[in-house]
């Protein structure tokens, strides 16, 4: 079978039979993932193709760039005390977690940066998938704002712990890292206002192109500093977004669809490509013991810290607290990405990496299985709820408000900034 007819099977398996798939509540990604290791296990080495590691490398730079394109600082700020709380105790388990893999792997030469990226892979909440099914998860707004704030509040401290944790064996390359990120974030608005300058004049409509450069560029250079590629792109998104007011074009909604189109196409090979590194060590009857036991564990205790949290500092009924918690649930991104960085940095067993990926998959599945709805990076589907007028606005009752979600955006202001200031 000739390489070319080899590509195409591959296209339409990775884009067409996992949508088809979704009719059984089976989430896409997950698909995607299993098709990768079955591949491994028929093919082997066979898999590892430097094209596909391209096109996966292009799903996950534009999904962080996408994430970072949803930060909204002013929205972050309306519910700042609810989510500096929400931090503090998302620092004080992540710390708890690290202390107790620390403690108890000390025997077997697991190192505190190795139960740190542990920790993250346990906790941190899968941004981009989580704010892209919001709308078809039957939450009200006041549910999305704070899944969303959340969520991104929580990728925040995860790309920052991990920066620290992954260049903290060495001083001075962690300098030097950190001066690079500096100029980064120095030089990407200046890039970016340049660009608009003296490009952008001369050829209309090119704000996509150059936004989803600058951010393959940036995940490359911080690929290179040794944190992956997630870092950089969610920065070249993060400054972009904060450069709206003066370039609108470059973070306006059209572009917003237009990275969600990008990373629809390339994230699925991510997942297939991630899925050909599973070691068939991995796929044993042990490590699925321990994958069940980490999600038996794991899920209720991060599901349960969410849900108490809103019951005691908003009052909100179980339902509510319950729903918000269920859809923070998912960790597929940051789970996959830190346990192929323990594997290869950290030398963890086998066993453990297939228990990780286990657990993944099944806290991925469950918004699926409580909402009823796949679990999916779908835009168009994200776009045609935006598309909706929005529902009227329940009247405030006790500590509760209204709140605008915080994806939908009108092209001519931000709706965040015309809504009602959020609960505290």
């Amino acid at each position: 079978m000739s390489q070319e007819i080899i590509y195409l099977s591959l296209i339409f398996g990775l884009l067409v039979i996992p949508r088809a798939l979704q009719r059984f509540k089976i989430p896409a990604p997950l698909t995607c993932l299993l098709f990768g290791i079955i591949a491994m296990l028929f093919f082997s080495d066979r898999t590892h193709d430097s094209l596909l590691m391209w096109l996966a490398t292009f799903g996950i730079s534009s999904l962080f760039l996408f994430a970072g394109l949803e930060v909204d600082l002013h929205a972050l700020r309306r519910g700042l005390w609810p989510l500096l709380t929400h931090l503090l105790i998302r620092t004080l388990t992540l710390a708890g977690v690290t202390w107790l893999g620390w403690h108890y792997g000390a025997d077997y030469g697991v190192s505190w940066q190795a139960a740190a990226l542990l920790a993250l892979a346990l906790l941190t909440p899968s941004t981009g998938f989580i704010i892209d099914t919001l709308g078809r998860l039957g939450l009200d707004e006041e549910e999305q704002f704070w899944v969303t704030s959340k969520a991104i509040a929580g990728e925040l401290l995860a790309l920052v712990a991990l920066f620290v944790v992954l260049q903290s064996s060495d001083r001075e390359q962690m300098m030097v890292a950190s001066a690079i990120l500096v100029a980064m974030l120095i030089g990407l608005p200046l890039l970016f206002v340049a660009l608009g300058r003296w490009v952008v004049p001369q050829a209309p409509g090119s704000e996509f192109s150059l936004l989803v450069m600058v951010g393959l560029i940036a995940a490359f250079i911080t690929y290179k500093l040794g944190v992956y590629y997630l870092v950089g792109a969610f920065i070249a998104g993060l400054v972009a977004r904060l450069l709206r007011q003066r370039m609108p074009k470059l973070a306006s909604h059209e572009n917003l669809h237009a990275v969600r189109l990008f990373a629809t196409f390339f994230v699925p090979f991510y997942f297939f490509y991630a899925g050909t590194k599973v070691p068939s060590d991995a796929l044993s009857w042990e490590a699925l013991g321990l994958g069940i036991l980490i999600t038996l564990v794991v899920l209720p205790l991060r599901v349960g810290v969410v849900w108490l949290q809103r019951r005691l500092m908003f009052g909100e009924d179980f339902r509510s607290s319950m729903r918000v918690s269920l859809a923070l649930a998912p960790t597929l991104i940051f789970t996959l990405v830190l346990a192929g960085i323990l594997r290869d940095r950290f030398s963890i067993p086998d066993v453990l990496f297939g228990a990780l990926l286990l657990y993944a998959a099944l806290n991925t599945l469950l918004p699926s299985l409580v909402f009823r709805t796949p679990f999916d990076v779908d835009p168009l589907i994200a776009d045609e709820q935006l598309a909706l007028p929005p529902p009227s606005a329940p009247t405030p009752t006790g500590a509760s408000a209204s709140v605008v979600p915080v994806a939908a955006e009108a092209s001519s202001s931000d709706p965040i900034a015309e809504s009602p200031p959020a609960r505290t």
